[in-house]
């Protein structure tokens, strides 16, 4: 569970309900038509924009945003290295049937067994995670759109109110909470923009390029291992993956426990 989504998203709901309710009658921040407009509408348009799986898949990737948790960089380069050590005492037919931490580096693992060579090896799992970067960007996409949406939909929900209100002038003590409903539908686009579609949107992107640099390290990895490159190297060739301050640790720490 990523709790940093979680947190954010919860804490900012709970703000704007705090707000309301610590207001004069919190009843008349909900109505109907307003969310039919705007959230029926904004669905509607974005699934106008892109496919049904498209559409559909969106929202089975916006679980990512909350579940989904990727091995640390640091504990991948271990496996990694235990890996090439394992190939390099035993041959890459010792690897096989080992528990892995991803598919994407079982996948590369089989191929290894399989006995394919580096650069057929590093062609598959290029077009894998090229795969995989459009899936996680389609979802962004169609995040992104209903952000971009939302607060279209919510103006036009407050011009119709507003054309409503002002054809019924004769009443001069419905034009007060007439003009509430109509505004209702802005603040509806412009919650649902900022509390939830922009930050899913943003945190699949970074999903993207999270998973897409891990998938970079174990092909470059297997790729080495494959090649007969001695397990030091490729541990010092992979810690170019880490931030810079955890790199310059990698040595210390391995030289501590030599």
């Amino acid at each position: 569970m990523d709790f940093a989504t979680l947190i954010g998203l919860l804490g900012a709901i709970l703000l704007i309900v705090t707000a309301v309710v610590l207001g004069a009658a919190p009843g008349v921040f909900l109505n109907g038509a307003s969310l039919l407009i705007v959230v029926g509408g904004s669905l509607l348009v974005v699934l106008a924009k892109f496919s049904i799986p498209q559409f559909l898949g969106a929202f089975k990737a916006a679980a990512r945003a909350f579940k989904f948790k990727l091995p640390e960089i640091q504990t991948s380069i271990e496996e990694l290295v235990d890996v090439a050590n394992v190939a390099r005492k035993e041959g890459v037919l010792g690897l096989e049937g080992r528990e892995l931490s991803s598919p994407f580096l079982g996948k590369g693992i089989q191929m290894l067994v399989d006995g394919q060579p580096g650069d057929t090896i590093k062609q598959l799992l290029d077009k894998e995670r090229l795969m995989t970067l459009e899936h996680n960007r389609s979802g962004a996409k169609v995040f992104t759109a209903m952000g971009d949406v939302a607060p279209a939909m919510g103006m036009i929900g407050t011009l119709i109110g507003l054309v409503q209100m002002l054809s019924n002038m004769e009443d001069p003590k419905s034009i007060g909470p007439a003009m509430a409903v109509a505004l209702l539908t802005t603040l509806y686009g412009a919650m649902i923009a900022t509390m939830l579609a922009g930050p899913i949107a943003d945190k699949l992107t970074l999903r993207m390029t999270e998973e897409a640099r891990l998938q970079m390290l174990y092909t470059d990895a297997l790729v080495a291992i494959q090649q007969g490159t001695n397990p030091r190297v490729i541990e010092q060739m992979l810690s170019s993956y880490l931030p810079p301050n955890k790199r310059d640790k990698a040595p210390e720490a391995e030289a501590a426990s030599g």
